[in-house]
């Protein structure tokens, strides 16, 4: 399995539009962050966790010429905002796009989206194939998802594991209840907003006890604001086996 992390950033992404902070000033690329979403290559297929405004610079920049499937999180803009663009894969492909998500996202992508579901539809527009799940595992082209139902404040959200690596973002809660589906975890990829206390987000502490309590053998932080600080300095305080995630990383697993 290969997975890519195509972006690290918060909802504004990093730079911040008209902020002049030593992060946003960085020019080391690792501070340059990009809406969250990461990719997932296995046994020859193709999936995207999250289609947020920059989707279509993800594909571009990572020469993705396949895609077999999205999941969605959940339903926030960051997360939904470039799904219009998975319309040069149905050109590509020459078939609908599956999109995988809990019920109250495929009802909100359908309102925001009301075009691509019209009874009489534009032609270019995308072509989408809805898939409501539970938070129970699925598969798709016959790879297992097992879903993993977690909080953005009162938000239902959900990670997803596959195999032995797993990806939580947009984050504060993990229930008890779903611990036992993120034990014996070769890499964990998790959502850490900054420093400070976050109503929705798991701050930089709050992830490394998620980190401690979990195990895996390693892990990367997402979801990442330039409250966090730069990569350069953040990263050497953090222990070994653990890292700030950036733009473009791949994860061999």
């Amino acid at each position: 399995m290969v997975v890519t992390l195509l972006g690290t950033g918060t909802s504004s992404g990093v730079p911040l539009i008209g902020c002049s902070c030593e992060v946003c000033r960085s020019l080391d690329y690792r501070d340059k962050r990009l809406r969250v979403s990461v990719h997932i290559l296995i046994e020859e297929k193709s999936f995207v966790i999250d289609t947020g405004p920059d989707f279509r610079q993800h594909m571009l920049r990572e020469g993705i010429n396949q895609l077999d499937a999205v999941l969605f999180t959940h339903q926030h803009k960051d997360h939904t905002a470039g799904l219009d663009d998975v319309r040069a894969f149905n050109f590509l492909q020459q078939r609908d796009m599956p999109v995988y998500g809990r019920a109250q996202v495929l009802e909100q992508l359908q309102r925001e989206f009301e075009y691509a579901f019209a009874e009489f539809r534009y032609p270019g527009i995308p072509r989408l194939r809805l898939h409501e799940i539970h938070n129970e595992p699925f598969s798709i082209e016959g790879v297992e998802f097992v879903p993993i139902d977690v909080l953005h404040h009162k938000l239902p959200v959900f990670g997803f594991r596959v195999g032995d690596f797993a990806y939580l973002t947009d984050v504060n809660h993990i229930p008890e209840s779903e611990y036992a589906k993120l034990q014996n975890l070769d890499t964990l990829v998790l959502g850490a907003l900054q420093h400070e206390p976050h109503i929705s987000h798991f701050n930089l502490r709050e992830a490394l006890e998620v980190v401690e309590l979990l195990k895996p053998q390693r892990a990367y932080f997402t979801h990442i604001s330039h409250k966090m600080g730069r990569h350069s300095l953040v990263e050497p305080t953090l222990p070994s086996h653990v890292k700030l995630g950036y733009d473009g990383l791949k994860l061999y697993i």
